[in-house]
This record gives structure tokens, sequence and C-alpha cells, in this order.
């Protein structure tokens, strides 16, 4: 299926480019979040309008991308969990926990959707997480699981 992308996006195209994509994930995500349209001639003629404003809002995207980047980069964020004697979590963190933590601690918010730990987090310990935080730009924090006592 062929779409027009609005927006810069990983590893598919950037904004104004005609691509073929498989019908599934350009309907239940690139259309669907507002990042492409149908490449229908209209379309096609709308986007050449408007690529240049595009751009500019895709710039301001990267910079605020790399503005949150320089805050956080390298940053180590601590989570308490009930765990086992084994050093095993009952249950995982997952993404929205660490989006929640990064907005208590820097007050910056990021969606979960874009949380992106190297390995699933199941046990105690320092582990890397990269933040996909525009399409150019990604940042690294570590996430370090203590064990949250029981009382």
């Amino acid at each position: 299926m062929k779409i027009i992308l609005l927006e810069n996006v990983r590893k598919v195209g950037s904004i104004g480019e005609i691509i073929d994509v498989k019908r599934g994930f350009a309907r239940n995500y690139l259309i669907s979040k507002k990042k492409a349209l149908f490449a229908s001639k209209e379309n096609i003629k709308e986007v050449e309008k408007i690529k240049i404003e595009l751009n500019k809002k895709d710039q301001n995207k990267k910079n605020e991308a790399s503005i949150i980047s320089e805050k956080i980069k390298n940053k180590e964020y601590t989570i308490k969990k009930l765990s086992t004697e084994n050093k095993e979590l009952y249950g995982s963190v997952k993404p929205s926990e660490i989006s929640k933590i990064i907005k208590e601690i820097d007050n910056i918010e990021i969606n979960p959707s874009l949380i992106q730990p190297k390995k699933e987090i199941k046990s105690l310990g320092t582990f890397d997480v990269i933040l996909n935080l525009h399409s150019e730009i990604q940042s690294q924090i570590k996430i370090k699981v203590i064990s949250q006592e029981e009382n």
C-alpha cells in the first residue's frame, strides 16, 4: 500500500516520502497515529504544500527531544519492588513504571511506548534502558531495581 509520510519515522522514511508498506502497518499504525496519509493525487499535492510546515514541526520536536535527552542522559533511577530471596521480582518493571518515576523525579513526561529496556527487568540490579525520544535522537538511562523490604 502506498502512503505519504507526515513525519520522520525511524527505519521507515522521512517527511513527504511516498513509500510502500504493508496494509496493516499503514492502517493500524501510521495512518491511525496521523504519521501518514494514503498516497492519492489530492493527498500528494496537499503534502507538497505543507511540507515546509511539517519540517518545522519535526525540527521543534527534535529540539525538545534533544533538551530532554541532555537532562536525563546516563541518569540512574531507582525503583523499589518486592522480590524473592533469590533476587527475582514478583512481576517485572514495565515501561509505564519507568515513565512514572521519570515524571516524579525530573518532571519530564515520556510516553511509555518510547521506553525500551535492553532486556526484560525481572530481577534486582541495574539495567540499561533506551529512550527513543525522536526518530533521530536516542538516550540511555539506567534503572536500578532494589528490594522493597516488607514491613
